[in-house]
């Protein structure tokens, strides 16, 4: 038997970042939501933490339907 280590530390590497980085980009868009209610309550424009919590539920939402299609085969 022969394993490509090689191949299996891509794999372990690309799935830990993709992993982490879903997380990590959900946090951000949970930081953005909190600094805009924060900023609210001070009376002050909202519009930049509700940026950053729209840019990051959409990259979490691209990254779980670009998940979908590589596990759906009908898809490709």
């Amino acid at each position: 038997m022969n394993i490509a280590w090689h191949s299996l530390g891509l794999v372990l590497l690309v799935g830990l970042l993709a992993g982490a980085g879903t997380v990590i980009v959900f946090t951000g868009g949970v930081l953005g939501l909190s600094l805009a209610g924060s900023a609210r309550e001070r009376g002050q424009a909202t519009s930049l933490g509700f940026g950053i919590a729209v840019l990051c539920f959409l990259l979490c939402a691209a990254g779980a339907i670009y998940g979908i299609y590589l596990i759906v085969p009908q898809f490709h």
